[in-house]
């Protein structure tokens, strides 16, 4: 703008020009553009926006491009991309060739020939721009998902590729609810802790899932660890992420992190943990109230120890992969106890407790706590149950060559026994003629069951059928079961209903 021409006179100057100008020929036009830059100092084309109609651009008066997919089009196309499921513009103008032809050979489209053709000549980047209004309206309201609390966020993550030089008393924590099949109600959580550099697991019962119950659990394992506990991995469940854990490990010197959302890989070692430990001892039932939890608090106690000084394990030592296979390699089996003993960064007065601890155990009685807390609690589990028998640690031990016959030995995890049948669908066809056939065994013990069946079919005429030789070759195999048993056995069991007993 020149100088020593004000805003408010150019102003004026523009509405004056600006009547001249909307009816001025083109000629005309330019001249006075031209006078108007001139006085003006404005850029020519800004000149031509101030001097148009209203301050604007003078429209053109060429008429616009004639539309080319009209409503008919579009409405067709809506038709056919549900009919797809929605699918991206490249892939249904690949299918639309087939699309139309199948939809009107059944009778559910019938196009006017200029929509059909304005259909197969239209481009995939058209039919996506002629659906982003359908689309975006389709799809409602983008979900948005929850911020992290400004606890989660002051929290570190701690990845599963961070725990290669992991330290005796950085733990992993994890809670496994005893719920059975139904989530509804209160039920007991057992709160879990496993140590990743040595497998050193401690897990306490609480009543509920609440964060100062996860405190004052994790009180009780702190003074119950070996070592002393450095730090804290949980997940993200809200009972861990809150000011009250963090202040708690803030105020113990403990370093808190956790691990990512939905990313089970980051807590591996508790979850192995807890299938390997909790619910191998505790399974799958349904367990609530104070009577439960001190059943649950009776059997950590013989765990803990039984496990963590009885129970070798293995540890990832390291795994590479090579095309589809990956080889993993395993240190030797050891306990936890044996890595923490091993272990340089433990002290020796650790070290020395824990030699003690283990010399005073028994595992055989150790066991025999964690059955007899096991039976109780399969008892309280399944509310018709008459109880657990107790027996002595000597009738236990008497018992264990045996206790694999039962099959499953955890009673949490033993299936109830059905009732011995002690009755007959039918009359025994061989009930009169049993002691005559076992006079022939003992006369030959090498006979089969045909040549038997067949001396019986002709001393008896009409009175056995064919079909009865399957059940007398059933008969004849207990019995040369029997007979090895007892030759075998010097003296039998008397509760072995199989093995005849001693005289």
């Amino acid at each position: 703008m020149q100088e020593g021409v004000s805003k408010q006179s150019i102003q004026e100057l523009t509405a004056a020009v600006r009547k001249r100008y909307r009816w001025a020929s083109k000629k005309d036009k330019t001249r006075i553009l031209d006078e108007f830059v001139a006085m003006s100092d404005y850029h020519r084309k800004h000149a031509i926006r101030l001097l148009g109609l209203n301050g604007k651009a003078e429209s053109s008066s060429r008429p616009g491009r004639k539309k080319i997919y009209d409503e008919a089009v579009k409405e067709a196309l809506i038709i056919l991309w549900e009919a797809a499921d929605r699918i991206c513009g490249k892939r249904l103008k690949a299918i639309l060739p087939t699309l139309i032809e199948a939809m009107e050979r059944a009778g559910h489209l019938d196009l006017d020939p200029e929509v059909r053709t304005r259909l197969l000549q239209m481009s995939a980047s058209t039919i996506d721009r002629l659906l982003a209004p359908i689309r975006s309206e389709a799809k409602g309201r983008k979900k948005r998902r929850r911020s992290p609390s400004k606890v989660s966020k002051q929290i570190p993550v701690k990845t599963f590729s961070d725990w290669d030089q992991s330290k005796p008393g950085e733990l992993e924590m994890d809670f496994v609810v005893h719920c059975g099949s139904r989530v509804s109600g209160t039920c007991i959580h057992s709160l879990g802790a496993t140590c990743v550099c040595s497998g050193w697991t401690e897990a306490v019962p609480l009543l509920a899932r609440e964060q100062s119950l996860a405190v004052e659990g994790l009180d009780i394992i702190r003074n119950q660890f070996p070592v002393p506990v450095l730090g804290l991995n949980p997940d993200n469940d809200s009972a861990f992420i809150n000011e009250t854990l963090a202040s708690y490990c803030e105020e113990n010197n403990l370093r808190f992190t956790r691990s990512r959302p939905y990313q089970k890989n980051d807590q591996a070692w508790i979850e192995q943990k807890n299938g390997a430990v909790i619910r191998r001892f505790v399974g799958y039932d349904r367990f609530s109230g104070v009577v439960a939890g001190q059943l649950f608090g009776q059997l950590y106690q013989a765990v803990r120890l039984y496990v963590n000084y009885f129970q070798p394990s293995f540890k990832l030592r390291e795994k590479t992969r090579e095309g589809s296979r990956v080889i993993k390699k395993y240190y030797k089996p050891a306990t936890p106890c044996e890595r923490l003993l091993e272990h340089k960064m433990v002290t020796e007065e650790d070290k020395e407790a824990l030699r003690y601890e283990r010399s005073q155990l028994d595992p055989i009685e150790l066991l025999h706590r964690i059955r007899e807390s096991q039976a109780a609690m399969a008892a309280i589990s399944t509310p018709e149950s008459s109880g657990p028998e107790r027996q002595s640690l000597d009738e236990f031990l008497s018992q264990l060559p045996r206790l694999w016959r039962l099959g499953e030995v955890r009673p949490t995890h033993r299936k109830a026994q059905e009732k011995p049948r002690y009755w007959r669908t039918r009359k025994d066809p061989f009930e009169g003629v049993w002691p005559e056939i076992l006079g022939w065994l003992q006369e030959n013990p090498d006979v089969t069951a045909k040549l038997l069946f067949d001396r019986l079919m002709s001393e008896y005429p009409g009175k056995f059928e064919s079909g009865q030789l399957r059940t007398l070759q059933r008969r004849v195999k207990e019995w040369r079961h029997i007979m090895a048993r007892e030759l075998v056995f010097a003296c039998s069991d008397p509760e072995d209903d199989l093995v005849p007993t001693c005289r």
